[in-house]
């Protein structure tokens, strides 16, 4: 598929349209089924256009960055939080989560660690309630 942008001869009117392949233009042209869209004239013709290209590197807006710093100071003071009132347990959380649900076994503090989706839609399907949260590595601050 490629887009043209048109222009009306007849009233200069400009407007976009898709085409399967530049042949296709110059066929529906030749057969007069290119018509203006504000004043039906057949005399349409394409005009220079820049082609519509991906940029892989996002830019951020310089005013996105006080937000940005924010937000990652919030996430950082929850992370502060966390790691002083729960316990860790690392990658078993899964299994500690459901020990504690399900045997009853009593913590003085409530438990953060790591696990998949799955096993996160699989606790929360048992009626054990859990929560994913961002976490940044120190590193990466």
């Amino acid at each position: 598929m490629i887009k043209y942008k048109l222009e009306c001869k007849n009233c200069s009117f400009n407007f976009d349209s898709w085409f399967s392949s530049s042949k296709e233009f110059e066929k529906l042209k030749k057969m007069k089924y290119l018509n203006c869209t504000k004043c039906n004239s057949i005399y349409i013709e394409k005009s220079l256009m820049s082609p519509s290209l991906l940029n892989t590197k996002k830019k951020t807006k310089s005013s996105e960055i006080p937000k940005i710093k924010e937000v990652r100071k919030k996430l950082k003071e929850y992370q502060n939080f966390i790691k002083d009132n729960f316990d860790y347990v690392g990658d078993n959380f899964a299994y500690e989560a459901r020990s504690i649900h399900y045997k009853h076994k009593k913590r003085k503090k409530g438990i953060y660690g790591k696990a998949k989706i799955e096993d996160i839609k699989e606790l929360n399907e048992e009626g054990i309630e859990t929560q994913d949260i961002p976490w940044f590595n120190e590193k990466e601050n």
